[in-house]
């Protein structure tokens, strides 16, 4: 199965959500976050360049995912009454914890420097997720496909740059940004499969909430 490409199914039920696309993907077969550790011995044939790639992709993507465990917070602490939904976001956060973990030992690993703007990724996801569900379920679910939807082909560029290196010592990397692709674009699936498209004002919301996040990317790859 290439990593660069992902067929999108939709997933109707919460169980469907959570049986976990990276089972089904054999990349991802035996998939351990300690198969990232030995990275770093097996760099040195990288130019700086590359060096710089790789420490500009786990910085955003540490910023990303922090944003996002808060998106699923400030969505649980208005919608997290509701049982059945409660389940489903905190399926969903714990999926970014996990992601998030990855990421902040990949920043020990290769030795990046955070982007100073963390804090405001973690207020500012909060905030959106909050915002969001205040408008209600079908509103929150349209601010998880606009940030998937922007996070997934954001992983997918990533991807297909690290491909193109042809470097074996980096295919535990690329692993682990494919496993992290495929559980947010399974987001996607399940937002759209409660109601994502359904919201007031679907459009205006979709499009101004992706392109939050992709100036949300370029800030965070900068600074």
């Amino acid at each position: 199965m290439s990593l660069l490409l992902r067929t999108t199914v939709r997933r109707p039920l919460l169980s469907r959500a959570m049986s976990g696309h990276a089972a089904h993907n054999p990349y991802l077969k035996d998939f351990k976050y300690k198969d990232t550790v030995s990275v770093l011995d097996n760099t040195l044939a990288l130019s700086t360049s590359e060096h710089t790639m790789i420490d500009r992709f786990v910085r955003v993507n540490q910023a990303g995912e922090t944003a996002a465990v808060t998106i699923y917070k400030g969505q649980l602490a208005v919608l997290g009454r509701d049982p059945e939904l409660r389940d489903l976001l905190m399926h969903m956060r714990d999926q970014e914890v996990e992601h998030l973990r990855i990421m902040d030992g990949l920043v020990v690993d290769y030795k990046v420097r955070p982007t100073l703007l963390l804090p405001v990724a973690a207020v500012g996801g909060y905030l959106l997720g909050m915002t969001s569900a205040m408008l209600g379920v079908k509103s929150a679910m349209t601010c998880t496909e606009a940030v998937e939807t922007r996070i997934g082909a954001h992983y997918n560029d990533q991807l297909r740059e690290l491909h193109a290196l042809k470097y074996e010592p980096l295919d535990a990397l690329k692993r682990v940004i494919a496993k992290c692709r495929d559980e947010e674009l399974e987001h996607l699936d399940t937002a759209v499969d409660h109601g994502a498209r359904r919201a007031p004002l679907y459009k205006l919301q979709f499009e101004a909430i992706k392109a939050g996040c992709s100036v949300a990317i370029w800030l965070c790859d900068r600074i």
